[in-house]
């Protein structure tokens, strides 16, 4: 027995399965496709073709979606002094130092981002088997181990996101809110895969990007062509997908 229910079986009966639609006609039918009362995410799966257990196939980075992510991103940040100060008041939400590590320990996990200052590190390791899987541990590679907390904390709030592949060789990003028009969704999808293309790594064999699906939070899947640039004019393409849908 299927575990969805009645929506989801009318929302994927529009959705032609085996067709892999350009971005922006993608953008169009998911955007159509979100019917919750609450403004749902709309998230991007790019599948890639890397071998993620050898180390120089890794993929991890981060991106500043030019639309943002269109909510509040929550932020933990570990530091002391100065620098707790400075993370204050570049709008943190948590700052702390052995304090935070314990609530966090107790199971406080109310943030998106956790940031740390070089110096708290030795608070933050263990917390390695909570924060790592939970994609939170913060990372000098993606700036989110730093003495510039103050940027690093604006930089997140204002739609800087971590990019990662899972186990699986999969990246999966949320790149906006539903209640986005077509251009700005099209926008920041296109910085996501102009970023993984840029970011491929150099041992990287065969080809790199498998299947790209979008989906809303509570929508069916929509395969998007890899191949398919997004134009320079990303609101007009998708304005232009919408009428002919």
């Amino acid at each position: 027995m299927s575990k969805h229910g009645k929506r989801y079986a009318e929302l994927r009966g529009r959705v032609d399965r085996e067709h892999e639609y350009t971005p922006a006609e993608a953008v169009a039918l998911v955007r159509s496709l979100a019917s919750t009362k609450f403004d749902e995410s709309v998230e991007v799966h790019v599948r890639t073709g890397l071998n993620v257990r050898h180390a120089d196939e890794q993929l991890r980075g981060t991106i500043a979606l030019p639309h943002g992510l269109g909510r509040d991103v929550r932020i933990a940040v570990f530091a002391q002094g100065e620098k707790a100060r400075e993370a204050e008041e570049a709008g943190a939400d948590h700052v702390g130092g052995d304090d935070l590590a314990k609530r966090i320990e107790e199971g406080f996990d109310d943030f998106d981002v956790a940031i740390a200052t070089p110096d708290m590190m030795s608070v933050v390791g263990r917390l390695g088997r909570i924060l790592g899987p939970a994609g939170k541990m913060p990372n000098p590679k993606v700036g989110t181990v730093t003495m510039d907390v103050g940027k690093a904390v604006a930089e997140s709030k204002s739609g800087k996101v971590e990019y990662r592949t899972d186990r699986t060789a999969i990246v999966h990003l949320v790149i906006g809110k539903a209640s986005f028009d077509e251009g700005r969704l099209l926008e920041n999808y296109g910085a996501v895969l102009d970023e993984l293309v840029r970011a491929k790594p150099s041992a990287a064999k065969g080809r790199y990007l498998r299947s790209v699906t979008l989906a809303t939070t509570m929508s069916p899947g929509v395969k998007v062509d890899p191949s398919s640039k997004v134009g320079a004019d990303a609101g007009q393409e998708a304005q232009a997908a919408t009428i002919a849908a």
